[in-house]
């Protein structure tokens, strides 16, 4: 992109954001709403939700976990079997979806093929009788802010799937709502492209601060884009919060299990004289652990970055020997089991992906599996042992019978 051509997007972003900001932001309330669908099926159990004035927040999980039907509930496409939504301080759980004053992006684009990018975006302000020079405008203003100025002319048929998705998402922002509703907008896409979509989705919301409330089951996605994070199982709320946390302290085995990319390895260890031990290893407790007292069984989860080549520095070793080792180019992941029994629960069986399960098939299935994420150049290969090291102090540890975390 020429410097000309960013001076001359730079001043219409402004523009809207200016417009934008002249309407206070306002956040998006759920209480303790529920969803019943005929025959019983309850998609949604009692979620309670407060999305703050201008935050990016993100809805993610498994396929089916109430996602998706959580979004149209806030935009009036679903109803709400019992509980309210309210956008600012207004109850809206009985409005049609166009009183909502909300945008939604879905995942198909859903553009009108005999219409050109113009007709598209301005397609909404046009049914509202919003006059032509004002819609041109409009319009003009946020195809500059999308670079989509020398599409205008163009039929979807003739754009690329980030086009499309563009002027999807120039639809929305056109209207100039109070909420803007993401519906895996960027699964179509492929990989480099999602990488550079959601760049811009950043800095768009950076710019224009609206409150976007974003669904996806990608936890990349969610972990890159969301300024908070609500990760949904089954229709229940598990945990909200920042992406740094949901990662660092995830309240339950599910959340730990979903979370983090290799996923956190499970193992069974039981907790005696100030140490937890498996596999025949003996991790030290740090001395004002909760649990440097206790005498019990737990579930010990320890992410795969957690992990390192032994070098003698004191730390706990487990000798392994590799079973698959992926080069990514800037780092190795190694896949190895361990002399103790799998994690096998319906919260780590929900989160699990199916790469995952793929690598399972190549490992014993009676014994615990894990990843160790360790730097390019390590050498390790298949089925030469070596002896790997456990950070003490960056484990986790979980109530077998409930799945909760152990402060």
């Amino acid at each position: 992109m020429s410097e000309q051509t960013s001076e001359n997007r730079a001043a219409p972003v402004e523009a809207l954001a200016t417009e934008l900001a002249a309407r206070a932001p306002v956040g998006v309330r759920l209480e303790h709403v529920s969803k019943r669908f005929r025959g019983g099926v309850e998609a949604i159990k009692d979620v309670t939700l407060a999305v703050e004035p201008g935050e990016f927040v993100v809805l993610v999980g498994p396929s089916g976990c109430g996602k998706s039907t959580l979004l149209r509930m806030i935009a009036g496409l679903e109803e709400v079997s019992s509980g309210r939504i309210l956008i600012g301080e207004k109850d809206v759980t009985a409005q049609l979806p166009q009183q909502r004053d909300v945008a939604m992006v879905f995942q198909s684009y859903a553009l009108y093929p005999r219409m050109t990018v113009r007709g598209n975006i301005g397609f909404g302000l046009r049914m509202r009788g919003v006059p032509k020079e004002e819609r041109r405008r409009r319009v003009d203003e946020v195809a500059q802010v999308l670079g989509l100025e020398h599409l205008l002319d163009r039929r979807p048929a003739a754009l690329s799937g980030g086009q499309r998705q563009r002027v999807a998402m120039g639809r929305a922002i056109v209207r100039e709502p109070q909420i803007f509703l993401m519906d895996e907008p960027l699964s179509n896409l492929d990989a480099k492209l999602r990488v550079s979509m959601r760049a811009q989705l950043t800095l768009l919301h950076k710019r224009l601060g609206v409150t976007t409330v974003y669904v996806t089951h990608d936890q990349t996605e969610a972990m890159t884009l969301g300024q908070r994070v609500a990760v949904l199982r089954d229709g229940v709320l598990q945990q909200v919060d920042t992406p740094q946390r949901l990662f660092r302290h995830p309240v339950n085995l599910f959340v730990a299990a979903f979370i983090g990319s290799p996923s956190m390895n499970f193992v069974h260890a039981t907790v005696q004289d100030g140490a937890a031990s498996f596999a025949g290893v003996r991790v030290p407790l740090p001395p004002d652990s909760s649990l440097a007292g206790a005498d019990r069984p737990v579930i010990v989860g320890v992410r795969p970055t957690s992990l390192s080549l032994a070098s003698g520095n004191g730390q706990p070793e487990l000798p392994v020997t590799p079973a698959i080792v992926e080069d990514l180019g800037d780092e190795r992941y190694v896949i190895f089991d361990v002399d103790a029994p799998r994690v096998d629960t319906e919260a780590t069986r929900a989160a699990v992906d199916a790469q995952a399960a793929d690598d399972a098939l190549l490992v014993p299935l009676d014994r615990a599996t894990f990843t160790a994420r360790l730097p390019a150049g390590t050498p390790v290969s298949v089925g030469s042992p070596i002896t790997v090291a456990l950070d003490p102090a960056r484990l986790h540890f979980f109530d077998p019978a409930t799945g909760a975390a152990l402060e």
